[in-house]
């Protein structure tokens, strides 16, 4: 089963960029959907961003801001953040799913890793 690892997280003030990375410790990420997903303290997970063999995803709060880069058919995939509010703090993690509206609405198919902290400053 595909493992994942997420890092390259930090703190940055509002108007920054951070690119964290997602990568596979075993496995693959070949055939498979890739999302992002943040949760922010006292508040549920929610969806980010996904990418499949070209195609993307993202959710309205991060569209313009946010974009997904690496090769889905390799070991490492990155959430490119830019103009960075405060509102996007958050642990931000990464998993795998079989199709894209699935993984939109957070149907996963890997273990959840450790996530990477991001915290934009105003």
């Amino acid at each position: 089963q595909v493992r994942l690892i997420e890092s390259g997280g930090g703190s940055v003030q509002a108007g920054g960029s951070l690119r964290p990375a997602c990568s596979a410790s075993a496995g693959t990420f070949r055939g498979y959907v890739i999302g992002w997903f943040r949760q922010a303290p006292g508040k549920e997970r929610e969806f980010v961003a996904a990418q499949s063999w070209g195609t993307t995803r993202y959710a309205d709060s991060v569209k313009g801001r946010f974009t997904t880069s690496g090769d889905s058919a390799g070991n490492t995939v990155y959430l490119e953040m830019h103009s960075l509010q405060p509102d996007d703090t958050a642990m931000y993690y990464c998993n795998i799913g079989y199709a894209l509206s699935a993984v939109q609405a957070q149907q996963v198919a890997g273990n959840w890793g450790p996530g990477t902290q991001v915290t934009v400053s105003a």
